[in-house]
């Protein structure tokens, strides 16, 4: 019952900043001047930022502390960093003084604080409460020199917790309540404007929350908090001015680069024919899902061709079943672990560093971790830190991104692409481009994680990928187009289907991956082909093969795939900037996974406990996009018939429904 009001509340904030139409230019005389009082009016905003407390406890007549934010481990977690929104009011006096008010909303990530206490029954609990939402309203006070702002801020805050008691020797072993503190908060910050209608500040914020009590069901155990906080955030503003209603064009200096999105995507089937349901079964009753995300895009340039670039990121919500079910599944936007409650993630924190080596200069257009300027024909690109593999391997025009066109994994990468991730599809790495002429070569190394399908990376590097691509651009009848040959190679611990099914019948029980797991290899190659047929018209196709006889690290449960498609721009029917894409994918099982199927293996997104009718998995998507004010809308309808390659269950009809801003 909380997920879709946060959802939509957060997703309606990036919305209003994303714009009314096309971007105008930093130049337009109507924009205001940033050295002409920029601090007036209303504005809307983001933030970014580290935050870290203390929790005073009591319980059963026992005092104690915890500290509430755990170190910032980029591999795992990701500690205290939070993100959020906001939005105020200032009115600038004759005296350079200003007053004005801010309403915020944050979201962090592991503010919790954890404890173990004796309960009254006997035996010992791990109480831990954790914030999944704070907001607060404060009045500012400050003075304005020019473009720079320092202020004092204080007022009301208020943050909504979670509340659990696990118990090792005890039914039921895990309690959850919920409960609303509120308390006060105050602080100190500066505010640069340094674009049109733009500002940056830099603020820290201490909270105090009263006391909180709580009681669990289970023996009447009572448990009570004092909560503070800290916070250092980094905001971006928006002033309303006279050009509120003008598209916000996204500030840019030859330094500092600001973009931003954000995407809802509501999910569902209804009942479908199933003989049975398993462990990780589409569940045959039917269901409807929703998603939200919303990512800043911050880049930094350091010197000649160098980039820094971070995209924090708030994600929400659960794909259908949980992100199981199905081999190609149904929703590129759902991660494999989801969330009742927003959170932040720094899904992206890497270095790029681009050499020229001759050639026609190109135009670069500002865009999503890419700053405007110009670059060489011929050049090597150096990528260095924490993004996604399909960031640079596998990309497609027409069939890449699931905020933009399809939505099933097995069509927006190629589905046997096994590539090194966590489960939110990110890793460390470094990666090397080099362009010559019709050709690029690239090639990169990548981090696992420490068990497949895991949401820990590992530290130790013990694990491994190695990716590389050629790609040749090519025309075809007077049409651009791409051709790429992509491989990787796999060494971390990973288990056979074989040995884990002559384990299970040796032992009995159904087969258990996770037991027969050791050091070795797992490789695969896949073709990417797109193609555009005439302008507005652009086919794709892909068709992959990986090694079937070990357990996929990263990706999904397919070891063939082929997939196909077009997507149409709507100008033959005078809506140019709509899309329609149509796909096909067949997915394909190797015999020794369904054996381990058979057996009773789970999978990393299916394992119904049986098999006894393997089949292949087919796919067919259409979606119809279509912009809607600042929006981009879509209808998306998927069929699917042997989900989870199981003859027994489907065909299911997915439909889904996206939504998706950005400047």
């Amino acid at each position: 019952m909380y997920r879709q009001p946060l959802g939509v509340f957060a997703s309606a904030a990036l919305l209003l900043l994303s714009g009314w139409g096309a971007a105008l230019a930093d130049g337009d005389p109507q924009r205001r001047n940033p050295h002409e009082d920029p601090w007036s009016g209303g504005y809307l905003g983001g933030h970014v930022g580290y935050a870290w407390g203390h929790a005073a406890w009591t319980a059963n007549g026992l005092d104690g502390a915890a500290p509430a934010a755990g170190p910032l481990d980029l591999f795992s977690r990701g500690g205290g960093l939070i993100s959020g929104f906001q939005a105020g009011y200032n009115v600038l006096l004759p005296s350079r003084v200003l007053v004005g008010i801010e309403a915020d909303i944050t979201f962090p990530r592991d503010l919790s604080a954890s404890t173990v206490i004796a309960t009254p029954a006997g035996g010992r609990a791990e109480v831990t409460e954790t914030v999944r939402y704070a907001t607060g309203l404060r009045g500012r006070l400050g003075y304005a020199a020019d473009d720079w702002l320092v202020y004092a801020t204080g007022g009301f805050a208020l943050s909504y917790d979670e509340f659990t008691s696990l118990r090792s020797a005890a039914q039921p072993p895990l309690e959850l309540l919920r409960a609303a503190r509120t308390g006060w908060t105050a602080g100190l910050g500066v505010e640069h404007a340094f674009a049109p209608n733009w500002t940056m500040q830099l603020q820290y914020l201490f909270t105090d929350y009263a006391s909180q009590g709580v009681t669990f069901p289970f023996a009447a155990q009572r448990f009570a908090t004092d909560l503070t906080s800290h916070d250092v955030r980094l905001g971006f503003n928006y002033h309303l001015d006279g050009a509120a209603m003008l598209p916000p064009a996204a500030p840019s200096t030859p330094e500092f680069n600001l973009h931003a999105q954000t995407t809802v995507v509501e999910q569902g089937y209804p009942r479908f024919r199933a003989n049975y349901d398993g462990p990780q079964s589409l569940g045959r009753a039917g269901q409807g899902k929703e998603t939200f995300d919303a990512t800043f895009y911050l880049g930094l340039k350091l010197w000649a061709g160098a980039e820094l670039w971070a995209n924090p990121e708030i994600d929400q919500g659960f794909g259908v079943q949980s992100t199981f079910g199905v081999a190609g599944f149904p929703s590129g936007e759902s991660y494999k672990n989801g969330a009742d409650f927003p959170y932040t993630r720094l899904q992206r924190l890497f270095l790029r560093q681009t050499i020229d080596l001759g050639g026609t200069p190109e135009k670069v257009e500002a865009d999503l971790n890419q700053f405007a300027g110009t670059r060489t024909a011929n050049r090597l690109v150096l990528t260095l830190g924490r993004f996604a593999v399909t960031d640079i391997f596998d990309t497609n025009t027409y069939a890449h991104d699931p905020r933009g066109d399809f939505l099933n994994w097995s069509v927006i990468d190629a589905g046997s692409f096994d590539y090194a991730a966590d489960a939110w599809g990110f890793t460390y790495g470094a990666a090397a481009e080099w362009v010559q002429d019709r050709w690029t070569l690239r090639a990169g190394v990548f981090d696992l994680s420490v068990v497949p399908n895991s949401t820990i990376l590992d530290p130790s590097l013990r694990q491994f990928q190695m990716v590389a691509e050629l790609e040749r651009r090519h025309a075809l009848w007077g049409q651009p187009g791409k051709l790429k040959l992509t491989g990787f190679q796999t060494r971390g611990d990973m288990g056979r289907f074989a040995d884990a099914v002559a384990l299970a019948r040796a032992a009995g029980g159904p087969a258990d991956i996770a037991a027969v797991r050791h050091y070795g290899n797992r490789g695969g190659v896949h073709v990417n082909l797109e193609q555009q047929l005439a302008p507005g018209i652009g086919l794709f196709a892909r068709a992959g093969w990986a090694d079937g006889r070990s357990e996929q690290f990263a990706f999904t449960d397919i070891d063939r795939t082929v997939a196909a498609g077009l997507a149409i721009a709507g100008t033959s029917w005078g809506r140019p900037n709509d899309t329609v894409g149509i796909a096909g994918v067949i997915n394909a099982s190797s015999g020794a996974r369904q054996s381990y199927l058979m057996a009773g293996g789970l999978g990393g997104l299916i394992g119904d406990g049986q098999l006894p009718h393997p089949g292949l998995e087919k796919i067919a998507e259409a979606y119809y996009s279509l912009p809607i004010l600042s929006w981009k809308a879509t209808l998306d309808v998927q069929l699917i018939d042997n989900p989870g390659y199981n003859a027994d269950r489907g065909p299911v009809t997915l439909i889904g429904g996206r939504l998706h801003a950005q400047f």
